[in-house]
């Protein structure tokens, strides 16, 4: 049977559909035309392809893990977007046989999408290493002068994990699915992904651009027991 996650979101995805980005994207919160949300799916299950479908329709097929869909533009009122295992079914392409079981997202298959906000859909494993998937509101309110705005996103199947800034712990505890979001001064820093109360890298080092009027949103993705932990980076314009 295939794995399938279901979530509930606006009727306008495949008029504003994407191609296919690489993780280290850039996502402009303005873009949305008003009354419209900006919305992107990030593929953060390893070794596994999806293909997307929109009401039993195909609309993004081999989808590899690690990568960004979006944004994409989301208009009023929902639909059923299934996040399943490949098949090698076409883009246009009809979903076959019975609808598929779905991993519920926050206990509900509908998503609420507010106007000229950004969210981003994540498929990921849970800590126990289940396929999952979460709806992040991206935060893109307005930063002062010289600041940036870093956001650090749990999602792998991993245990409790500090984040490291330039050596020093910047966030503790953070548990999966949850996220830290700070408000920095702009420049680079240089990021550790550690197992909580530890200082030895899980991931990393690597350098973090925080740069003004920008969320830069790092996930830690993958399996910790099966040694695919990695990181992925998005950006998203703030107001």
């Amino acid at each position: 049977m295939r794995k399938s996650i279901a979530v509930g979101i606006s009727a306008g995805l495949l008029v504003a559909l994407a191609g296919l980005a690489p993780a280290q994207a850039a996502v402009t919160a303005a873009s949305a035309s008003p009354g419209m949300a900006s919305v992107s799916v990030l593929h953060a299950i390893p070794g596994l392809t999806l293909d997307i479908s929109v009401d039993g329709r195909v609309v993004v097929a081999d989808f590899m893990p690690g990568t960004l869909l979006g944004p994409l533009k989301l208009t009023a009122g929902t639909h059923t977007v299934g996040i399943s295992a490949a098949d090698s079914l076409e883009v246009g392409g009809s979903a076959n046989g019975s609808p598929l079981p779905s991993i519920a997202v926050s206990g509900s298959t509908t998503v609420t999408v507010t106007a000229n906000r950004s969210f981003t859909a994540v498929a990921h494993l849970t800590d126990a290493g289940l396929p999952a998937a979460t709806l992040c509101n991206d935060d893109t309110k307005p930063l002062a002068a010289g600041q940036g705005r870093l956001t650090v996103r749990h999602v792998a199947a991993a245990p409790a994990v500090d984040v490291l800034a330039n050596g020093a712990v910047a966030v503790a505890g953070l548990t999966n699915p949850s996220q830290a979001v700070l408000d920095l001064p702009v420049g680079t820093i240089s990021a550790v992904v550690a197992a909580a109360g530890t200082t030895a890298p899980l991931l990393g080092p690597a350098e973090v651009t925080i740069a003004p009027r920008t969320n830069t949103i790092v996930y830690a993705w993958g399996s910790l027991a099966d040694g695919t932990l990695a990181l992925a980076v998005q950006t998203v314009s703030t107001k």
